[in-house]
């Protein structure tokens, strides 16, 4: 399929060399005509302007945006419906608020476009290992993008099928790594709860390397102090414990470098689907104690940084390649 990918950072870029390794074809488009250059040497056809882009493009058009939520992408996807035919495809990809989506999925069926929200993880490794995806839109316009977003998932690998789950019976593509969750919207409100669960994974981390860390402090007897070896640690966790996880390699792989973190601030950011976690969660009236109480850590980091402030940076680095700087 030919798609056109606006947005070539971190993630677009990778997704549209993952999709032309599967063998679509890409329209690439941003405005650093460097990130355009760089991928069409790699096999895209680049474009100057949306407007270029919608002419190397078929019937429907698939275009498929990666860029930060908020403004930018409002107004990017305001020039697409302009460029737009009837039928085209407006895929957001981004993080974006899922009320806002439920917005512009009416907006856009105005004009006769289909909108799909994409919630994606799988950060800087997602060109080798897939991403998992989270899709909002109606029934037909997905199954329309069915082979795109096989191309991107991780494939079922040699991950073994959860016991219960008859193959028969179930959505073989949750298996792949990709989900249709339900109408516009949902896509990207099951990637928010998914990032706010994240927080909460990774603030418990965080906080148990800094207990480790403490424990040979002066503040304790010298009786009671342990010097800890925090590389070991994570690496024998990542070992048949029942807390192992990719979160736990990343910290593993980030302590192997460097056990005092050094390189990172501990200034710790948030891309604002924690606190929409927290919102929807106070709409819904239901509890959620740990994810609260780690949006507010991270808000505190930015005051006074711990060290498992860094702990939290190495992680956010490893998985997203965020630099984190104080401010």
């Amino acid at each position: 399929m030919k798609i056109a990918m606006i947005g070539l950072g971190r993630m677009g870029g990778n997704m549209a060399r993952r999709l032309m390794e599967g063998g679509h074809e890409i329209v690439a488009f941003d405005r650093d005509a460097d990130a355009v250059a760089k991928i069409v040497a790699d096999g895209a056809e680049g474009a100057a302007s949306l407007d270029e882009a919608r002419g190397k493009l078929g019937s429907p058009a698939i275009w498929w945006v990666m860029l930060p939520a908020g403004a930018i992408t409002e107004q990017t996807i305001g020039t697409i419906a302009d460029a737009a035919q009837p039928g085209d495809i407006v895929i957001d990809g981004g993080n974006s608020f899922y009320k806002d989506d439920i917005r512009r999925a009416k907006a856009l069926a105005e004009k006769q476009l289909h909108y799909v929200d994409v919630g994606t993880s799988g950060g800087v490794w997602g060109r080798e290992r897939g991403y998992c995806m989270m899709i909002g839109g109606d029934n037909e316009t997905i199954a329309h993008l069915d082979p795109i977003f096989e191309t991107l998932a991780p494939g079922t690998g040699d991950i073994v099928r959860t016991p219960g789950r008859i193959a028969d019976k179930v959505d073989q593509r949750a298996e792949k790594g990709y989900i249709h969750a339900g109408p516009a919207g949902s896509g990207h409100f099951v990637k928010m709860i998914h990032n706010g669960i994240e927080y909460g994974l990774m603030q418990a981390y965080a906080e148990g390397f800094d207990i480790l860390k403490t424990k040979s402090s002066e503040i304790l007897p010298e009786d009671e102090r342990f010097d800890l070896n925090l590389t070991d640690i994570a690496e024998v966790w990542r070992r048949g414990s029942v807390i192992s996880s990719w979160l736990l390699d990343l910290t593993a792989i980030a302590l192997a470098k460097d056990e005092k973190l050094d390189q990172f601030s501990g200034h710790v950011a948030d891309s604002g689907e924690g606190q929409w976690t927290i919102d929807a969660a106070m709409e819904e009236k239901v509890p959620a104690n740990v994810l609260t109480a780690s949006l507010f850590a991270r808000y505190r980091s930015r005051v006074e940084h711990t060290y498992g402030d860094k702990v939290l940076s190495a992680m956010r680095f490893g998985f997203g390649g965020h630099v984190e700087m104080p401010q």
